[in-house]
């Protein structure tokens, strides 16, 4: 049998063919546009998403025994408020994750609902990316699309309602909302009230693997698939792709470099650390993660790379870099603002150091290390909580540089495991759709059989050494500069 990942991205949804054994028969990505209405704003169309996800899963199963296809299911871009009417018509563009305009909003909930009360209902801090900000602005500033609300659900669980009808969502993605009580895992009735919005326009909450429905007759007549095709949950990338990386079960590690960068760490326990600096989820194999989540991380690379440096060749710009851990120059890695640990939109990127004699290298492996040293900055708070972390997975469009996977097993003093393949979320949707319709009998088991690790970059002490010496003066950077954000 054949499943379906759906990996509904910020740029892109990637889609993945699986069949049973793990294999990848197909991949196809298919682009959609972001819109910037205002300095500092991220939106899109979810008819946008809609679209290209059937295009891309008719060109996915091309020239394939349709027959033979069993389920589907997604990682998705988290936080997205998508709001629809009582005639399931989109409200207006969904805000995604990456938008910064609710700061006044999430200074409301920290400091006068006040993150101690927060952290009770929901484990979690507000930040701005976060859902229940999202709704606050749009209940302050756009009242009559407000009063139009019938329901809210994050992106993935919009392509689970176009083809299922099932409004459903699950449990890692509703983490990110700061409405779910992430501990016991069902809504928070006293988020609902703070954001004057009822359980009745909250989606039903299933665990990842769990199939929400079948797809609808006219959906599968489209795509020529049977009407038992099932639908699974599916996750939040992040979620997603530790699933795709085997990153199940408790202690496991997955650095991820996508748009976004994150740490993901694994856990059979709940627990939550004393600042809320990193985030405290469900994770979509039934238990908890906590994550450490930078806004930028490898499009910090692609900005540099595209649009300072005009081109798109990024690693001829890594060819020239040879003395690691010597660079003078700093970069702060904050184009977007900055989430985990210093929960701050208006931080803003800065480089540091340069002299006279600084080379378009040294830039370039600046922007490399900085990310690598936003990453670590999460790691150290996990440390704090007595986590011992010896090794991680890795993957996202960065991890294809072998060099900045040097740079990140050296500053974070980590070996690194390299994946067979990398395809993070979309691999994980696969395989939560072949748990789901019973090819496997839960999440541990798919991930121990299907990941395998093809090589290991080693930390090399004397670099160790000199990374150390580097963070420790990175750290200090951030503190000097956040009064002049």
């Amino acid at each position: 049998m054949y499943y379906i990942g759906v990996d509904l991205g910020t740029s892109a949804v990637k889609l993945l063919l699986m069949e049973e054994s793990g294999k990848i028969c197909n991949i196809v990505s298919k682009e959609y546009p972001l819109f910037f209405p205002h300095p500092g704003w991220s939106e899109q169309n979810p008819e946008d998403w809609f679209a290209q996800s059937m295009a891309g899963i008719k060109e996915l199963t091309e020239g394939i025994d349709k027959s033979q296809v069993a389920g589907i299911s997604f990682g998705g871009q988290m936080h997205g408020l998508v709001t629809l009417d009582k005639d399931d018509k989109v409200i207006r563009p969904a805000i995604l994750w990456n938008d910064g305009r609710t700061g006044e909003e999430t200074d409301y909930l920290n400091t006068v609902i006040g993150k101690d009360k927060l952290s009770q209902y929901t484990a979690n801090i507000a930040f701005a990316g976060f859902t229940a900000p999202k709704i606050l602005w749009m209940q302050k500033n756009e009242p009559e699309n407000f009063k139009k609300i019938v329901k809210i659900m994050l992106p993935k669980d919009y392509l689970a309602y176009c083809l299922s009808g099932s409004f459903c969502t699950d449990v890692s993605d509703a983490s990110g909302m700061l409405l779910l009580d992430v501990k016991n895992r069902c809504w928070s009735k006293e988020m609902l009230e703070i954001c004057g919005i009822t359980e009745e326009q909250l989606p039903k909450l299933y665990e990842s693997w769990e199939i929400v429905g079948t797809l609808k007759p006219e959906i599968a007549q489209e795509l020529g698939f049977s009407r038992d095709v099932k639908v699974a949950a599916g996750a939040g990338d992040n979620a997603a792709a530790a699933v795709g990386t085997g990153t199940v079960g408790d202690g496991q590690c997955n650095i991820s470099l996508g748009t976004s960068g994150t740490i993901f760490i694994s856990s059979r326990e709940f627990g939550v650390d004393e600042n809320n600096a990193l985030h405290s989820f469900d994770h979509a194999d039934g238990y908890y993660h906590l994550m450490g989540c930078m806004l930028s991380a490898a499009s910090c690379n692609k900005w540099w790379a595209e649009e300072i440096l005009d081109t798109k060749d990024f690693a001829k710009e890594q060819e020239p870099i040879k003395n690691l851990g010597e660079n003078n120059v700093f970069y702060l890695p904050y184009l977007m603002g900055e989430r985990s640990p210093h929960n701050n939109p208006d931080a803003r990127a800065v480089f540091f150091g340069m002299s006279m004699d600084t080379t378009r290298a040294d830039m370039t492996q600046a922007v490399l290390e900085g990310v690598a040293f936003g990453l670590r900055d999460s790691l150290e708070v996990a440390r704090s909580l007595g986590i011992k972390i010896e090794r991680t997975k890795i993957c996202g469009g960065g991890a294809k540089s072998p060099l900045w996977k040097r740079i990140i097993a050296n500053v974070m003093n980590l070996k690194v495991d390299v994946l067979e393949n990398e395809e993070g979320p979309a691999m994980g949707g696969a395989m939560l759709a072949a748990v789901g319709c019973g090819a496997y009998p839960d999440v541990e088991t798919i991930g121990k059989k299907l990941v395998k690790v093809v090589d290991t970059v080693e930390p090399e002490p004397e670099l160790v050494a000199k990374y150390e010496e580097k963070y420790q003066k990175f750290r200090k950077l951030y503190p000097a500069m956040k009064p002049l954000f």
